[in-house]
């Protein structure tokens, strides 16, 4: 697996990083600490917000040389150079795929569908999402999923993600039912020290 495939993928919030300096400082400490992934993620619909925000977090996750994703907006990711993550009502991977190229990192969110991830596999999505997992504060509606597809999507060939209320008391569990990559918010941005929780995560992945 290549850099970005395997570890912590962290997801931006607009209620726990409510201004470009929190938002800026807060993922610089995530990036410091180590991850493997940063989604930009702003629900807000303010586009000016949202371009100027993401681009500060581009030039940051270069800097770290880390992958930075966009949520639900190809045209951002497109005019940045970015990655892309789309929801299962998002929009289409084959025409994300055709638009930012063969080298960009698209993301696919899978819920607990394996029939959407084959489609989405076969469309070119470079990593598969599934969950939530544990209740989530996030996403609290979103529909649960079963520890046991991570195993059962071995077979796509890409990069798991799991998703969904997961800390420091349930992380080995996912990794053992086979995600690659762990997707967290709150497990993240929402303590004081997100360095200090990414550098917590780390380790615990790694037992």
């Amino acid at each position: 697996m290549t850099q970005w495939q395997q570890g912590l993928y962290a997801l931006t919030d607009e209620h726990l990083m409510p201004d470009d300096a929190t938002l800026i400082d807060r993922c610089e400490a995530a990036l410091d600490a180590g991850i493997a992934l940063l989604q930009y993620r702003d629900k807000s619909g303010d586009e000016g917000r949202r371009e100027r925000q993401a681009r500060a977090l581009k030039a940051l996750c270069d800097h770290y040389d880390t992958p930075l994703i966009i949520n639900d907006d190809a045209a951002l990711a497109w005019r940045l150079g970015a990655g892309l993550h789309l929801g299962r009502s998002d929009g289409s991977i084959a025409r994300a795929r055709k638009a930012l190229g063969p080298d960009a990192i698209i993301g696919a969110t899978c819920q607990d569908s394996l029939e959407f991830a084959a489609q989405s596999a076969s469309e070119g999505a470079s990593y598969l999402a599934f969950g939530r997992f544990y209740p989530s504060r996030t996403k609290p509606d979103a529909p649960p999923a079963e520890l046991a597809i991570l195993a059962q999507a071995a077979r796509f060939g890409l990069p798991r993600v799991a998703i969904g209320g997961i800390d420091a008391d349930n992380i080995e569990a996912t990794v053992s039912a086979g995600a690659d990559l762990i997707a967290l918010v709150h497990g993240i941005f929402g303590h004081d020290d997100p360095g200090g929780a990414v550098r917590q995560l780390n380790q615990a992945m790694k037992r």
